[in-house]
């Protein structure tokens, strides 16, 4: 390709057609293998204010042009702090800022608040080369031109690993648990793929959350209503308020996923003779199904468990999906059937010196991410040998 690439920069992504962003960012026909980085989904995000403004995520969506078409797109982001990220680089700052540099603000291509492995440097298929390269390489120009300290390009892919070491960008791995299809026919085939002391704690887990007095029910598309959503929104500001002080979402930002985005959710809620007591929220990916957000009003063994995590199996075995990412961390989920997955991030920083001593902690920091890895997958519930006792 020979023709002239532009890079622009837009501060909304209303000025950015759907047609042409999702061209990009979704691709393949059906279902978007990746819901979050929509237009519609990025478009919530910014309409219900949960980004912009006060919020310390500033859009700067990034789009490159080969003759007057838009060819690739990359959700950009200008970053007054570190939070909501689930990368967590609160220690570079802290050096880089007893160094006398200022940290913030930074560039961050990401999808705000959103811990899911997917592509980051969307492109037109055909385009993937000239586009990847033509989007980090106009994300550094806007970082050095304004001074900023660093591009971070969080939760990418293996593919865009690779094209930005060859660019010269700093690789950092991460962890997560991942629970993955291996053709079970229902919840029970899968069972019989673990140890028999796993399998009997699930069983019990299960029986356990059942026993909490009401019914738990799956809702997708038009089985959700207005009233779920007032439902979910308590139980995510509970959550939110215990983990990180203000949750990052707004009231509105569930409003507009209920507009345009209920064909791409599968809400799970646990009902008390009719009256939400619980709720986890997930997304459906053409392949993947997306745990995000759980909360409660009401503590019940087990219930967590059951709506976060054997909900979401049962949902991936009856429509053949092929995996379900349960979000960022929690070694609990291993004995549950989820599987330590690598995450990767890349990173450039403006200051070569700082540079350099963050390339070394990223030597070691990877080396430890893949023992820990291979040490809990050793630990992980699934038979070791045909042999082993499968008696219940």
């Amino acid at each position: 390709m020979t023709e002239q690439i532009e890079i622009s920069v837009s501060t909304t992504i209303t000025e950015i057609a759907r047609e042409d962003w999702d061209a990009c960012a979704a691709p393949m026909e059906g279902r978007p293998d990746d819901p979050f980085v929509t237009h519609r989904f990025l478009l919530a995000l910014e309409r219900s204010g949960s980004v912009g403004p006060g919020t310390g995520w500033f859009p700067r969506y990034l789009m490159a042009k080969a003759a007057g078409d838009i060819i690739a797109v990359a959700p950009l982001y200008a970053k007054t702090h570190s939070q909501g990220e689930y990368v967590f680089d609160h220690a570079w700052a802290q050096a880089y800022e007893r160094a006398g540099g200022d940290y913030y603000p930074k560039l961050q291509i990401a999808v705000p608040f959103t811990p899911v492995t997917g592509r980051r440097l969307l492109t037109r298929p055909g385009f993937e080369e000239v586009g990847q390269a033509a989007l980090v390489q106009g994300a550094v120009e806007v970082a050095a031109q304004n001074q900023l300290s660093s591009l971070h390009i969080t939760f990418c892919s293996d593919a865009e690993v690779d094209a930005g070491k060859a660019m010269g960008l700093m690789h950092r791995t991460g962890q997560q648990f991942h629970w993955d299809n291996a053709g079970y026919a229902n919840f029970d085939d899968f069972l019989d793929a673990l140890s028999s002391r796993k399998r009997k704690n699930i069983r019990k887990e299960r029986a356990q959350a059942q026993r909490f007095g009401g019914e738990i029910v799956q809702l997708s598309g038009v089985q959700i209503e207005p009233h779920h959503w007032d439902a979910f929104w308590t139980f995510y500001q509970d959550t939110g308020a215990r983990k990180w002080g203000t949750p990052y979402l707004t009231r509105a930002f569930f409003d507009h996923i209920h507009e345009t985005m209920r064909d791409d959710v599968l809400m799970v809620l646990a009902l008390d003779q009719g009256r939400p007591i619980a709720g986890a929220l997930n997304f459906i990916g053409q392949n993947r199904l997306y745990g995000r957000y759980w909360g409660c009003t009401e503590h019940h063994p087990c219930l967590h468990f059951e709506i976060c995590y054997y909900q979401a199996i049962d949902y991936a075995i009856a429509h053949g999906l092929s995996r379900v990412e349960a979000g960022a961390q929690g070694e609990h989920k291993l004995a549950r059937g989820y599987l330590p997955n690598t995450t990767h991030s890349l990173h450039w920083i403006a200051d070569p010196g700082f540079a350099r001593a963050v390339d070394d902690y990223l030597v070691a920091e990877r080396a430890a991410v893949d023992e820990e890895t291979e040490f809990l997958t050793s630990y992980g519930p699934f038979k070791r040998t045909d042999r082993e006792d499968d008696h219940d």
